[in-house]
C-alpha cells in the first residue's frame, strides 16, 4: 500500500493531470509538469504524509525509520507540521501560481535532504528504501522543472 500511494502520487497522478491538460489545453510541457509535480507530488503527497505523522507517528518511526521507542513520536509529529505546511503550500501553488516556484524549490531541498539522510543510513529496511528512492528521484525532478522553467 506504501508503495501503491508513493507511485500514484509522485508519479501516475502528475503525469496524468500534465497529459490531461496539455490535450486540452495545450502549453509548454515544462511549466505544466512543474504545476502538477507540485501540486501532487509536493502538495498532496506531503499534506497527506504530515496528516498521518500527525495521527500516526508511529508509522514513520517504528516501521519506515525502525525507531521503535514511542518517545519517538514528538519528533515524527513535528516532522508532521512541517510535511503538513510544505504540502498545503504545494496545493496552495494552483489557485496561487506564485507559490509554485517557492514549493519546489523548498520541496525538493527537503526531499533531497531527507533521502540523502536516508542513504546515510544504509537505507534501511524496504519502507526506508521506498522513501529514500522517491525522495531522491522527486528531488531530482522538481529540481530540474525548477531549473527549466525559470529564466
Amino acid at each position: 500500500m506504501y508503495l501503491a500511494a508513493i507511485l500514484v502520487l509522485m508519479a501516475a497522478l502528475p503525469l496524468g493531470s500534465v497529459a490531461v491538460e496539455w490535450a486540452v489545453h495545450g502549453g509548454g510541457l515544462v511549466p505544466l509538469a512543474l504545476k502538477w509535480f507540485v501540486f501532487w507530488a509536493a502538495g498532496v503527497r506531503l499534506l497527506t504524509a504530515g496528516l498521518r505523522q500527525i495521527t500516526k507517528p508511529l508509522f514513520t518511526s517504528r516501521d519506515i525509520l525502525g525507531v521503535a521507542d514511542p518517545k519517538a513520536a514528538v519528533l515524527v509529529r513535528e516532522l508532521g507540521f512541517a510535511n503538513t505546511s510544505m504540502g498545503a503550500l504545494g496545493m496552495l501553488s494552483l489557485p496561487f501560481p506564485s507559490f509554485l516556484v517557492p514549493a519546489a524549490v523548498t520541496t525538493a531541498l527537503f526531499l533531497a535532504l531527507a533521502g540523502v539522510q536516508h542513504a546515510m543510513r544504509g537505507g534501511g529496511n524496504a519502507k526506508e528504501r521506498i522513501a529514500m528512492v522517491s525522495d531522491l528521484a522527486m528531488a531530482a525532478v522538481l529540481g530540474a522543472l525548477v531549473l527549466a522553467a525559470v529564466p
